[in-house]
């Protein structure tokens, strides 16, 4: 038997495969008219009567079809064939091999369609959407779990519990308080300030701090040059001031780099874009492009700010206001997180109402409340001129997915901005 012949066999043998995989099935991955038209018939039959067709339904219903005798028989051929076997083969195996069958004929699909783009022989594709579709065709995959039952799975619930998550601890201890240790996977941390007061000072910091943890870290600028970035992080993981910095001897300076890279097994990539040009597809096809240049693959992302980053989804002439636009890109960013299994940070700044106030809530954040409803952990910086004299920031919990926000809802910080050091 073919492996297209034994999956049909499964389809009207087999109700628990069936049930599993006809979501996921397409007439496509069949390349041979006469089982494209067999699966056809199978979908139809399940979708309207909702139990498994026998093989005269199958019969029946073929031989309605508009097709000429020699296309009848072929179809009766191979109806008579997958009806011969009435056991099929274990399920799990099933599952992987029809799996492995649908991501094969998708990539191939993906293949033909991407030369037909080329040839210019397609009306309403261009070249640029090939990566998507061949990215497309790589993720096709069976996801046959279809929830969790609160009972039968009380056990794995309890593991869920007892499990040690993944994160990323800060070098600042009230930060690990009340985050419970440090910033999961799969999340968007925000951080907001008025201008000046040290949104892009704390992300390098805490960038520095990643990196120091042998992480490998990419930080992404839509503000700063480059080595600007690179500056600040250089300052904070030298402890130089960066007036000092720029006054450093080659000599002087290659020697503290020598001793930082000997210290450090993870990696920093700054990468820069220009403001309000870049969206997460952007940023996926970078990372795609490290890993495969590089073998670079980040644990924490940092992305330098999210209210001058580009939609993906939404065109910047497109005809939405900020609050749409603002949320479209915080869940977009978010997604990328979830999709790349690491923790992102970025920041965006207050509103002119909270601009000069001493003490400002979510109610302030500029542009759009969908930033603070997206996002999984969220804190201000504020600033006064009694605690700029100090060198001080005050930080206040905004939102907090991991833990209590009422627990040190407000505490101090330090800055060093000479050094870049919170």
């Amino acid at each position: 038997m073919k492996i297209e012949e034994v999956i049909l066999n499964s389809l009207v043998c087999n109700e628990e495969f069936s049930r599993k995989t006809i979501p996921f099935l397409k007439d496509e991955y069949f390349h041979e008219s006469e089982y494209k038209t067999i699966f056809n018939t199978i979908n139809e039959y399940v979708q309207k009567y909702n139990s498994l067709p026998s093989e005269e339904a199958i019969s029946i219903a073929i031989s309605k079809l508009p097709q000429n005798d020699d296309e009848q028989k072929k179809c009766q051929g191979v109806i008579t064939e997958i009806f011969k076997v009435s056991e099929s083969p274990d399920s799990e195996w099933l599952i992987n091999e029809a799996e492995a069958f649908c991501k094969e004929k998708a990539v191939y699909n993906a293949i033909l369609e991407s030369i037909h783009i080329i040839d210019g022989k397609s009306k309403d594709k261009s070249e640029n959407a090939i990566p998507s579709i061949l990215s497309d065709a790589l993720a096709v995959a069976f996801d046959t779990h279809i929830g969790h039952d609160y009972i039968e799975d009380a056990d794995e619930r309890y593991d869920f519990y007892h499990k040690k998550e993944k994160r990323v601890p800060f070098d600042l201890d009230f930060l690990n308080d009340i985050t419970g240790g440090g910033t999961p996977s799969k999340t968007l941390n925000i951080i907001m300030a008025g201008t000046g007061v040290g949104k892009s000072a704390f992300l390098c910091h805490h960038a520095a701090n990643c990196l120091s943890q042998n992480l490998n870290v990419l930080y992404i600028t839509c503000e700063m040059a480059e080595e600007r970035i690179a500056e600040r992080i250089d300052a904070n993981l030298m402890d130089m001031t960066m007036d000092d910095l720029k006054e450093l001897p080659k000599q002087m300076y290659d020697k503290k780099m020598n001793t930082i890279s000997s210290k450090m097994t993870g990696k920093l990539i700054i990468k820069e874009y220009p403001t309000a040009s870049a969206s997460t597809n952007h940023f996926r096809a970078l990372i795609d492009e490290l890993q495969m240049k590089k073998k670079f693959k980040p644990d924490i992302i940092f992305v330098d700010y999210l209210n001058i980053c580009a939609s993906a989804r939404i065109k910047g002439s497109a005809n939405v206001n900020s609050y749409q636009m603002i949320k479209s890109i915080a869940e977009e960013l978010r997604g990328l997180a979830v999709e790349k299994d690491v923790p992102i940070w970025s920041a965006t700044q207050v509103n002119r109402g909270g601009f000069n106030n001493s003490d400002f809530g979510l109610e302030d954040t500029s542009e759009s409340f969908g930033l603070p409803a997206t996002c999984d952990f969220m804190i201000a910086l504020i600033s006064t001129e009694e605690l700029e004299e100090k060198g001080q920031l005050l930080v206040k919990q905004l939102k907090n997915r991991y833990n209590d926000t009422f627990s040190n809802r407000k505490f101090i910080l330090n800055v060093n901005r000479a050094k870049m050091k919170f």
